[in-house]
Parts: C-alpha cells; structure tokens; sequence
C-alpha cells in the first residue's frame, strides 16, 4: 500500500500564541478526522514565530515523510513577504535530500468559508439577525490583512462580493489592516455613508468581520480602531465578529485542496510566491509526487 504525502499546512507568520494554538487545533483535528494522512503545521513570513514551518517540516520527516503535500493556509495571497514559501521549501530540500513537495493554492473565499463569515455575522449580531428586515438594514465591513500587492487585495474584494450575493445584508464593503487602502477608520465611514444612502430607518448599523482564519496582532489592531471609530460615532450601532478560527469547515477545505495538489491539479502556488503578479516571477510548476522530486 502506497504512504500518501504528508499534509503541511503553512500559516502566514504570526507571533501570537493564540494563534499558534489555533493551528494546533487545525492540526488536531485533521488528524483526528484523516488518520491515514500524517500532517503537521507552522507559521512562515515573520521571524520569531512560535510554530515555525521549519520545525514542522522536520518532524513529518523525522516520522518517515519522504514526500509532502504543502497547502498555504491563507484566505488570500500575501504578497511580498521577509521570507517566502518556496524559500522555506527550498531550505528543507538542503536539510532533507530527497524530499520532495507539491504546492497547493490558497484557502480563498471557499463557499464553506464564506458560511463560517456568515455564521460569525450571525452570532455577532445575536438576536438581531432573526428577520430579513435586520439584515437588510445591516452593513458589513470585511477586513483583511493588506499587501503592497494590488492583486492580493483584489481577493479580499472578491471575497466581499461573494459573501454579499444572496445573504441580504445591505452591502458588504471591505478595509484592510496595513499597507492598503481603504483602512479601518474610512471603511466604517463608507459603510456609514452607505447606511445613510439606503434610508432603510434606525440607526446605521455595521458588522466589522475579521478575513482572518486566527486572531493575533493584526486582528487586535482592526479591533482597537472599530472601538476608537465608534465611540467617535454614537450614532451608529458597531459590531465586532471573531475570526473563522480551527472551523470543521477549514479542516474540510485544506483537505479539499491536499487531494487536488495530490492529484496533480495545477495551481500555480501563487498564494506562497514572493509576489503574487506574474512580473515579478512566473508560477512554479508543481513537483512530481510520483518522482519524489523536490522543487528547486
């Protein structure tokens, strides 16, 4: 019987140990629900992180792992980041002769993702979601990290766009954290204006929702300035949601991508490239699991 890849989930670095923890979890239960698949996580992209991928690669082949599956856990590309993916992969190819690697594509707004985001405006809003009505005068602010790379906040616009179709909320604008424009402050002010432009009565309301699979500094950041905005506008009613988190859902969609990078599907892993715009570097055709080969 033939020993499928190893499973290894690459976070985009944090140094939060929530966060780590959080992955943990992920990684419990993956192996929980596939016990046949060996899998290990860490984090790549900050130094000092408290789950690095190194660690992570290191012990799938300290228990035998001699190929990997590797599936960027990311809801869009980063962007040029300190240290990339392929940079991680290539350094674990001079620790580990021999080991070879496929490169899945990015989480993205998965369907099953986006019913996590619209559990999470669920229970932020509480009993105030019940009728079409509430939603209808509610408008959500979906916040991303933010890149230099116009391409990886176009994903995040995207992602808006799909959780808007068909839910009833009253629109669905976007803000990112760093690096991109429009941030916290003037994404709740265009949701305001929104608001106000829809006449639907009562008081705006705004659901600020995090684009973010674990909580950690940024997701901190997007809280403090939501607060800081509200209480400089009391007349609007501001909510704030939790992060999709270690979700079943995630588990199913990582492992939806393991089987199609397995499968030879290709994907280009441009979520883990050094930048995500083809000028500034082609995507990397995936290695032959069957060979065993490894990317170089």
């Amino acid at each position: 019987m033939t020993t499928p890849p190893a499973l290894l989930i690459a976070g985009h670095g944090t140094r939060d140990e929530g966060g780590a923890d959080a992955l943990r979890a992920l990684v419990r239960l993956l192996g929980e629900r596939h016990p046949e698949v060996p899998v290990a996580g860490g984090f790549f992209g900050v130094p000092a992180s408290p789950l690095p991928l190194d660690d992570a690669i290191d012990r799938l082949v300290g228990t035998g792992a001699n190929r990997l599956a590797v599936i960027p856990l990311l809801t869009a590309p980063t962007g040029p980041v300190p240290e990339a993916l392929p940079q991680v992969l290539e350094r674990a190819g001079e620790r580990h002769p021999g080991l070879g690697h496929v490169c899945g594509t990015e989480l993205g707004p998965h369907p099953k993702l986006l019913d996590v985001l619209e559990r999470r405006l669920d229970e932020a809003l509480g009993s105030g979601a019940r009728r079409p009505a509430d939603r209808a005068r509610t408008t959500v602010l979906l916040v991303g990290r933010g890149a230099a790379d116009p391409y990886a906040n176009a994903e995040v616009v995207r992602a808006a766009r799909l959780l808007w179709e068909g839910r009833g909320f009253a629109g669905v604008e976007t803000a990112f954290v760093t690096q991109a424009a429009p941030d916290v402050p003037a994404g709740l002010d265009r949701c305001r204006a929104l608001a106000a432009a829809a006449g639907t009565g009562g008081p705006a309301r705004v659901v600020v929702l995090p684009y973010f699979l674990f909580a950690g500094g940024p997701v901190e950041r997007l809280w403090m300035q939501a607060e800081g905005w509200a209480a400089a506008h009391p007349d609007t009613e501001v909510y704030a949601a939790q992060v999709i988190g270690p979700e079943a859902e995630v588990a199913d969609v990582v492992m939806e991508r393991y089987r199609a990078a397995v499968a030879g599907a290709s994907c280009g892993c441009r979520a883990a490239a050094e930048d995500a715009r083809p000028a500034h570097g082609a995507a990397r055709e995936s290695a032959s699991l069957a060979a065993g080969t490894g990317e170089r």
